[in-house]
């Protein structure tokens, strides 16, 4: 496989770490580029890994993992969409109750409270070293396969594993790097409701994972 087709799967398979890239942005209070780039390189890594591991495990360790790694998927991705969702729908209710309580003390003429909390976006110093490990693992078990239709074809020339990994990594996280900013503006331009959309995402990347391996599978 030579290197222009290695970068296109490269492409292929950073499809979902792009989009989950994205809700980590979304979830920055203030972004910084070290952040951004721990957050790419993680996915990087990631998917240059997995496809190492594939064509050290063989076509057997491969037929067993693909058995369950569309529900590892779902149950990864479902876990911290809907965690993010519980507390960004938690959050939007602490604001609508604030902004009540704000027009009836002005209703009232009197004086203007602030809850805590209330009337400010929800957003985090960062995604934790767990969450992005779990959030690497659900996105790159695809790259498993790779890893066995390399091994198949490394003996036709091209690029070697060592090299062909590399450049799918490196693809990942370039690809995933502006998708972090991209994030941090969407989560701006959606405010309060930034967190219920992320996790919606992740979900929808959970589920989406889940029906091509049972409905579209070849």
């Amino acid at each position: 496989m030579g290197i222009w087709e290695t970068i296109l799967l490269g492409v292929g398979l950073s499809a979902d770490a792009f989009a989950v890239s994205i809700t980590d942005g979304m979830r920055f209070c203030k972004i910084r580029v070290r952040d951004a780039l721990a957050v790419a390189l993680t996915f990087g890594i990631f998917q240059a890994v997995m496809p190492l591991v594939g064509f050290a495990g063989g076509t057997f360790f491969y037929e067993f993992i693909s058995r369950i790694d569309h529900w590892i998927a779902l149950a990864l991705l479902s876990f911290l969409g809907g965690k993010m969702l519980f507390g960004g729908v938690r959050h939007c209710a602490a604001v609508r109750r604030t902004k009540k309580a704000r027009s009836a003390v002005r209703d009232d003429g009197r004086r203007d409270v602030h809850e805590a909390g209330g009337g400010m976006q929800q957003c985090r110093a960062g995604v934790s070293f767990r969450e992005l490990f779990v959030q690497g693992v659900a996105t790159s078990i695809d790259a498993l396969a790779v890893g066995i239709a390399l091994a198949a074809v490394s003996s036709g020339g091209g690029l070697p594993i060592y090299g062909s990994v590399s450049v799918i990594g490196a693809t990942t996280f370039c690809i995933c790097l502006p998708a972090v900013f991209l994030g941090k503006k969407t989560g701006d331009m959606l405010n309060d409701y930034a967190a219920v959309f992320g996790g919606l995402i992740l979900i929808g990347i959970g589920v989406r994972i889940f029906a091509q391996h049972v409905f579209f599978a070849g």
